[in-house]
């Protein structure tokens, strides 16, 4: 592909992913802090969980403890710089105006290992409290999102958060656990 086409598609799909986020925006609550979604996450080991769609919850969560830990020791693999300052930033752009962010929830981040499908649900989101604790602690340096480029720590707090709310739109609670 060349780079023209490139920047071409990335400012299409970043004109749609910003139409979208402002419309998405209008049907999300908003979790803004790592320790509000900390409790959140502590509170749904209470429950029976179960996906409405794609990944069960245990996947989900380790998908989600896997991208935290990502953004403090980098990932795998990296969409094309041009892609990142075009599309990518673009589409983080929009979803922080809108305070929610809409994606394919069953695309694995590229390059990360497989996840198992199914596992110990608590223990996925003891995994995933875990990673945004060590986010919070982390003094270090921040490495560049796959796709988005470069993020400051809070741009990057917001991301996890973002990401972690999309993701749980599609499970849901079937029963307290006694």
């Amino acid at each position: 592909m060349t780079k023209r086409r490139l920047v071409l598609t990335g400012l299409g799909v970043s004109l749609l992913a910003a139409a979208g986020a402002v419309a998405y925006r209008k049907s999300t609550v908003v979790i803004t802090t790592i320790a509000d979604m900390q409790a959140k996450l502590a509170s749904l080991k209470l429950n029976k969980l179960d996906s409405l769609s794609g990944w069960q919850p245990y996947k989900v969560f380790v998908h989600l403890a896997q991208s935290i830990e990502y953004s403090m020791t980098g990932y795998p693999e990296m969409k094309p710089l041009a892609f990142q300052k075009t599309a990518g930033s673009a589409a983080f752009y929009a979803f922080s105006v809108a305070g929610a962010m809409t994606h394919n929830l069953t695309e694995p981040i590229p390059g990360a290992p497989a996840i198992t499908e199914s596992g110990d649900v608590n223990a996925g989101i003891d995994m995933l409290i875990a990673a945004l604790q060590k986010f919070e602690n982390h003094a270090g340096e921040i490495k560049p999102h796959f796709a988005y480029g470069s993020l400051s720590k809070a741009e990057f707090a917001q991301a996890h958060v973002m990401h972690i709310e999309n993701h749980l739109k599609l499970i849901q609670t079937t029963q307290s656990v006694a």
